[in-house]
């Protein structure tokens, strides 16, 4: 019976030709190249037709391609990487949970902010019920490796995890792992910074009515918790919070354009000539024009008129490299008798994360004659010989650089911004609200990565400045939905740049393109996360869940006078002790690269753009490095190559925030 169907056989089938058969039969026996090398040829041919048919039968899917392997994965589409991707959250909470087994099975060291209690205490202790709360808290972070636990550092959270336990808020059997608890932060911050309100949310034992007291009773006064309220089981504090509200103060002395004689300030003159944007340039300007040439001409110069011309001219040479030498002074006193300028190369790594930038000086060649003549015998002072000794060129020169640096820290903190200043520093941050993309604004970030652009709703300084220990001090609130590390220390570093340089703040667009800026990040002592915002979960819990809205209004007072008291006193003090905002930005405008010269006129094209170095802020005398009294620190972290040193054990929130 006729099916219709035809039955031809499969390919290699027996009695069925290959094609390499056929063709081989088709050639001409005279073009063979011979007996032995044509049942060679035809040999290699049946071999491959075989392979080709065997797999072709098995329809495998994998294919040799070009510059592949055979057996090769295939690459996933879109979309089913997105339905097997792991979240870095899920990612770490795996790399947790292998930790804790390692560490129960004794493989690993038990963390220093876990305890391990015996078999026998954890039989005797009493099982009581924990409940879902949020815990309001607020911290000062000096001398903390930031918010988030680490398995070797001393962190927030590893205190007051230590300090739930010893309260008895949570049981012994779980003291040796948060995740027992379902201890989540809101926010995280980084070393140094400080948190008025923070929450983190956990099951806690409550049914002490005292129990906030006894926990604050084995916290340090720079940790208070200020209360909790009690959640649905659900509520992740992580999860549930909207935004952050972060504050920044600065001394308005941050806002001064750089010395004329720095790198920084020589440049932005340069270019702004070069782009022929001198009059505009001098506009932004107008209202600081001449500072610095007053204070070299009130405070600085008395200083340097009670001293010799041989130690003047060393001093000079220090402060302003590209000074001219008054033409009365004779040739020989013109310069000092041996110094050479000090050399220093910067080692720019931008293609990953590493180190802080540093800058390695090298000591340049001198010969050291001091006060000796000649003969190797000291200069005769033309007195009584029973005349006591000069102190030395050396000790001479360290006490004039300290009294220069001190005149220069005076001046400083004794200027006033005026409201025009103000306008500007507002101009700029009006620039950061929106939906922008901040990838030169953190670390590991590039312009395409989607998690590089981030939603700010409100960035104000606080038009009323305020005057503590002589220093005029201003506050800026940024209000945003999430921040990325070092963001926001990084914002105000730019604006700061900005304003003080000169620059059109235009340029803050810029930097939120595809071009790969450094960007230097402000100190960590002046920012403070002034609290999270759970807009949403409040509106739930008070119509839906009959539960307490999450504020921080009702512990108001508390926080105010914690604020004063372990925040904002320890940021003034350390500042007028250490001088850190001043020694940041002096090291800024002293950086002999063209990294920072994005904020001239030049604009980013300054950047790629070999700037000269020339007499770059130190002379070498008699083997003593003299360096620029407006220099004072080489060892400020500028943030030029960040590192995340904070946080390399802990557990990395996925839209990291800014610390």
């Amino acid at each position: 019976m006729e099916t219709g169907i035809s039955k031809t056989p499969a390919p290699g089938a027996p009695g069925t030709p290959s094609t390499s058969n056929i063709n081989s039969e088709s050639r001409s026996p005279t073009n063979s190249k011979g007996g032995a090398a044509q049942v060679r040829e035809q040999k290699h041919r049946d071999q491959d037709a075989r392979r080709s048919n065997q797999n072709a039968a098995a329809g495998r899917e994998t294919r040799r391609g070009r510059g592949g392997h055979q057996g090769k994965k295939r690459n996933m589409g879109r979309t089913e990487w997105a339905k097997n991707k792991v979240d870095k959250r899920q990612r770490n909470e795996d790399e947790q949970a292998a930790k804790r087994q390692r560490v129960d099975q004794g493989k690993d060291e038990l963390p220093i902010y876990a305890t391990k209690f015996s078999d026998e205490v954890l039989a005797a202790e009493e099982r009581r019920p924990k409940k879902k709360v949020a815990v309001l808290l607020g911290y000062a972070g000096t001398g903390y490796k930031g918010m988030q636990l680490t398995h070797d550092q001393k962190t927030i959270e590893g205190d007051l995890f230590q300090a739930f336990v010893a309260a008895g808020a949570i049981s012994k059997a779980n003291a040796d792992d948060p995740k027992k608890s379902s201890f989540v932060r809101c926010a995280r911050t980084d070393k140094g910074v400080h948190a008025a309100g923070n929450v983190i949310s956990l099951k806690l034992i409550i049914e002490d009515e005292d129990i906030v007291q006894k926990i604050n009773d084995n916290l340090t006064p720079q940790i208070r918790v200020w209360g909790y309220e009690r959640t649905n089981n659900s509520f992740s504090a992580y999860q549930m919070v909207d935004s952050r509200i972060y504050e920044y103060l600065i001394p308005t002395h941050s806002f001064l354009p750089p010395h004329p004689s720095s790198f920084l300030g020589r440049n932005s003159e340069k270019w702004a000539e070069k782009k022929d944007d001198l009059e505009w340039y001098r506009k932004r300007q107008e209202e600081v024009l001449g500072y610095w040439e007053k204070v070299d001409e009130e405070m600085i110069k008395p200083i340097l008129a009670e001293y010799d011309q041989e130690i003047r001219a060393i001093l000079e040479k220090a402060l302003w490299p590209k000074a001219q030498v008054p033409k009365n002074r004779e040739d020989g006193d013109m310069q000092p008798s041996s110094s050479t300028a000090v050399e220093k190369e910067v080692e720019h790594q931008t293609s990953e994360p590493g180190p802080p930038q540093e800058v390695e000086i090298k000591d340049g060649d001198s010969q050291d004659q001091d006060l000796a003549n000649n003969n190797g015998k000291p200069i005769s002072t033309g007195g009584d010989s029973t005349e006591q000794p000069k102190p030395s060129r050396s000790r001479v020169l360290d006490e004039a650089m300290k009294r220069i640096r001190q005149a220069y820290i005076a001046a400083k903190r004794a200027y006033r911004i005026p409201t025009e200043r103000l306008d500007r520093i507002q101009e700029a941050l009006n620039l950061f609200v929106g939906t922008r993309n901040y990838h030169n604004y953190t670390i590991e970030k590039t312009f395409k990565d989607p998690s590089a652009k981030r939603v700010i709703k409100s960035f104000l300084v606080n038009r009323k400045p305020i005057i503590i220990n002589g220093t005029e001090w201003l506050s800026m609130k940024v209000h945003g939905q999430s921040f990325m590390m070092h963001q926001i220390r990084k914002m105000v570093g730019m604006v700061a740049l900005v304003v003080r340089c000169g620059c059109d703040p235009k340029r803050l667009i810029d930097s939120m393109g595809p071009e790969r800026l450094s960007i230097p990040k402000a100190p960590s002592l002046g920012l403070l996360l002034e609290r999270p915002v759970f807009e949403s979960y409040n509106k739930r819990a008070k119509d839906a869940l009959g539960k307490e809205i999450i504020d921080f209004d009702k512990y108001k007072d508390a926080m105010d006078k914690f604020k004063q008291e372990q925040i904002y006193e320890r940021m003034y003090r350390d500042e007028g002790k250490e001088n850190v905002f001043g020694n940041f930005f002096n090291h800024v405008d002293n950086f002999p690269t063209e990294t920072f010269l994005f904020v001239t006129s030049g604009g980013i094209e300054a950047t790629k753009t070999k700037a000269p170095v020339e007499g770059v802020g130190a002379v070498e005398e008699g083997g003593k490095k003299i360096e620029n009294a407006l220099l004072l620190d080489n060892d400020v972290d500028i943030g030029v190559v960040d590192e995340d040193s904070d946080a390399d054990d802990a557990v990395r929130d996925n839209h990291g925030d800014e610390g």
